[in-house]
Order: structure tokens, then sequence, then C-alpha cells
């Protein structure tokens, strides 16, 4: 008999699954590497940098840089972990796809939606900082936001529509952009350190950071706090694992595209952060000017603020154009599945998901009636139900590593070459890190942080009721060999 119990198949080594997904079909994979490179280096650098580290320095001074350091550490395990999963099985539907996989049908239904309601709020906000951004120009300062905020969703939706390869080429060249005034910042920067040319009066140093407080002028509560809109600045940087299902060579590209995004976090985030407070005092930054413009124009560089207002505008481009590419290929993978609009799964004759772009840009419009309604407050309404989508996203990406460590461990899946280090302890630091931070807007009583957290009772009703709608067409579109 215990022969019987060593040979039987209960003993045998279980094969690991090799799962196709239907949502996957009908792309074409015309994204090249320079593209996924660049797109992993727009996720990295956004408007969060450009404009919010201003007003972030004015509420935690100089530890501003270590909350991006430490957030973006978490950030960088959370992007890590979705690629080793997409080295495992190339997606466009992305952790949505891999919550199916691992967690049923529920989990991508509550992964899809969190992440659009990330992306559609995030692009109201998007809008809305274009305008304010163009109206910086006189010659535009009559237009209504309105109008400005209309005209820039229709021109990415066109970008959108046309073509993944011109979606990848305008991201390219918006990456450029970001990138070259970073480094062009960082050269200026340098240089002003090493001639201690001075600034806007003041003799550049690290007597500044020493003769205004140190690196925690405020104590380091400010610093904490602020970390619901660092994590907002580096939204997107999730972005690379949803591109792989349009990229010939998704193994080789995306473990680069990757392991790329740490040093550029240290660089373009940290290190533009210090410089920043090596320049100026931290008092001299504040949340209604970009903090690039103030250093520049502090020495006397003609038309700075005009080309960094070029610059943050990109920003705002890249990020309404990301969020346009993604929610399209998440909603057609959730729609495949029955939990989303069937129009949604619709492809153009140019590989296009249009039917989830054009739902997304839909919702985005009501951004646009926000700015005719409350012009003053809009960006700040939505940044902060943004905040919970993307919270929400990265725990799910991380909970779905979890699952594929486990399912490894038991022999029903093999984990690639390229993995999370010290899974499943990472995984479950950086989950707690997440939720800490969630419980930390609850305790910032002068800003809109406690709102925020009590938005997420409205939120979960809304996604109970909606499953309870769709559960009865819900469908598995997994095939696995």
């Amino acid at each position: 008999m215990a022969k019987d119990l060593d040979t039987g198949p209960a003993a045998e080594p279980a094969e690991p699954d090799v799962v196709l997904d239907a949502g996957d079909a009908g792309y074409s994979k015309t994204l090249q590497p320079r593209h996924i490179s660049m797109i992993a280096i727009g996720g990295a650098i956004g408007t969060g940098l450009f404009l919010g580290a201003g007003g972030n320095l004015a509420k935690a001074g100089p530890g501003l840089a270590v909350a991006y350091g430490v957030c973006g550490i978490f950030a960088f395990f959370v992007v890590r972990a979705l690629g080793e999963l997409v080295v495992h099985r190339p997606s466009s539907g992305a952790f949505v796809s891999y919550a199916r996989e691992f967690l049923g049908e529920k989990g991508a239904y509550v992964a899809g939606w969190m992440y659009f309601l990330n992306w559609a709020t995030s692009g109201m906000a998007d809008i809305t900082a274009i305008a304010l951004y163009v109206h910086y120009w006189s010659m535009f300062t009559s237009v209504p936001q309105w109008v400005l905020a209309l005209i820039a969703l229709a021109i990415v939706l066109c970008v959108n529509l046309i073509s993944v390869r011109l979606f990848g080429e305008m991201e390219f060249w918006f990456a450029i952009v970001k990138v070259v005034a970073i480094v062009t910042f960082l050269v200026i920067g340098v240089w002003v350190l090493i001639t201690r040319h001075p600034v806007d009066g003041q003799v550049p140093g690290l007597h500044l950071l020493a003769d205004n407080g140190g690196l925690f002028p405020l104590g380091v509560l400010p610093v904490v706090l602020v970390a619901q809109t660092v994590i907002f600045a580096y939204a997107s940087i999730e972005m690379v694992g949803v591109t792989a299902g349009e990229t010939a060579r998704p193994q080789e590209v995306v473990p680069k595209a990757v392991n790329s995004i740490m040093w550029r976090i240290a660089v373009f985030y940290v290190g533009s952060v210090f410089m920043l407070v090596l320049l100026l005092p931290w008092t001299s930054y504040s949340a209604g000017q970009s903090p690039f413009v103030t250093v520049l124009s502090g020495l006397g560089i003609p038309s700075a603020g005009g080309l960094m207002n070029m610059v943050v505008l990109t920003a705002a481009m890249s990020s309404l154009n990301s969020g346009l590419y993604t929610t399209g290929r998440i909603l057609r993978s959730m729609a495949m599945a029955g939990s989303a609009p069937g129009f949604t799964s619709r492809m153009s004759r140019s590989h296009v998901p249009y039917g989830g772009v054009l739902m997304t840009s839909a919702v985005i419009l009501c951004g646009v009636g926000l700015n005719a309604w409350l012009p003053d407050k809009a960006f700040g309404i939505v940044t902060n139900i943004a905040a919970l989508g993307i919270i929400a996203t990265w725990c799910m990406i991380m909970i779905c590593h979890l699952a594929f460590v486990r399912r490894a461990r038991l022999g029903l899946a093999e984990r690639p070459a390229f993995r999370l280090w010290a899974a499943p302890w990472v995984n479950l630091v950086t989950l707690s890190f997440l939720l800490g931070v969630i419980v930390m807007m609850w305790f910032d009583t002068d800003g809109p942080g406690r709102d925020t957290v009590l938005l997420i009772l409205p939120i979960a009703a809304a996604l109970a009721l909606g499953w309870y709608r769709v559960r009865a067409r819900v469908r598995d579109p997994l095939r696995r060999l």
C-alpha cells in the first residue's frame, strides 16, 4: 500500500500551467525596445516632480528627498514584482490578467475598476493641469479653462485612436523632453555649486541646508504626511507592464526597462530635490510655482519660466496619453471576461481597443465640466481620488505576486530568472507600507487626507453593487494548457 502511495498520481510532481488570455488576442507587436525604455523613464518622471515638488518642499522641507527615496524604493519593488509576472506571461491586461489567473475574476474585477478609477480621475487632473499651464502664456489667458481642457483631451484621444506605434512615438519624445529638462537642470545646478554663483541673492551650498533647520526643519511627521502626494508622483510607473503585450520581445525588453527605474528615481527625484535645497532655502519654494522655475528665474535665465512651463505641459500631456492607452487595454481585458461593458472589447483595424479608450475619454469629459464649475478646486478634488486608485493598484500587484510565488512553491508555476528578491517578505513589507500611507492620510487633518480616506466607503459600495450586477455574465477568458 505504501508503494502505491509513493507511485500514484498524487505523488507525481505537478506540471506548471501554461496560461493564455483571450484578451491578448488582436494586438500588434509594434512597440520597439526604445519605446518601452522611454515609457519606463516617462513613468518615473511626471508632473508630481516638475510642479508638485514645490508645494511638498514648502510642507516638508528638505526631508522631501527622503520621502521620494523611501517611496521610490517601494515603487521599484512593485514594478519589479510586476516585471517578474510579465516575464512569466506577457499580457496587455497586465495585473488585471494576473489577478484573474491567481485570485479569480473577483480579484480581476477589483483591480481593473480601481485602475480605471485611478486613470480616469488622473486624466481629469491632467487636463486641468494642461489648461492651467497654457494660461501661463498671455495669448491664452482669455480662453476659458474648460475649453483648453477639452482641446487637450481631443488631441491626445486622436493620437491614441490612430495606432499604438504613434502612441509609442509620442511617449518617446515626451520622455526625451522630460529627461533633457532634468539633466539640463542638474548640470546647471552643479555648475552653480562649483562656481558659487548667487541664486536670487543667495550663495548656494550645504550651508543653506544647515542654516534653515537641517533635513527636517518641521519635524518628521510632515515628511510622512506628504507620502500620499509622493506616491501620486510615481503614478504610471507600472505602465511598463501594460506595454508588454504590444512588444515583440517582452522577456528581454521589460527586465532592462524595470532595472533602469531605480537609478532614475535616485537621480531624477532624490537628486533633483537635494539639488533644489542646495541652490535656495527650502522656504523659497511654494505650491504656486514649479521649483525649477523658481531656481532658473533666480539665476536670471531669460524665458526660464516659459521653457519650464513647456516641460510641465509636456509631462501632463504624457500622463494623459498614458492613461488613455493603459485603460483601453485594461478595459478590454475585463470586457473579455464580462466584467466591463461589451463595447470596450472592440478593436479597430489598426489594433487599437478603441471602445475602452473612448469610455475613458467620456469619463474624463466630466473633468471638463468640473473645470467649468470649480476651476480653482478641480485639480485637488480629482488627485485625491486618484491616489486611492494608485495605492489599490500597487497593492493588487503585490498580492498577485504573492499568489504567484505560492503557486510556484507548490510546483504549479515556474518563477523566471528575473524575479523580485526576498519574496514573500518584500511583498508583505511593501503592502504594510502602502496600507500605512492610507492610515497616515487619516491623520492629515490640515489637508484633504481624511476626506480621501472616507471616499473608500462609497467606492467599496459601488464596487460591491457593480459586482452583483455583472457576476451572472462573468466568464473566464483564460485557457490553461
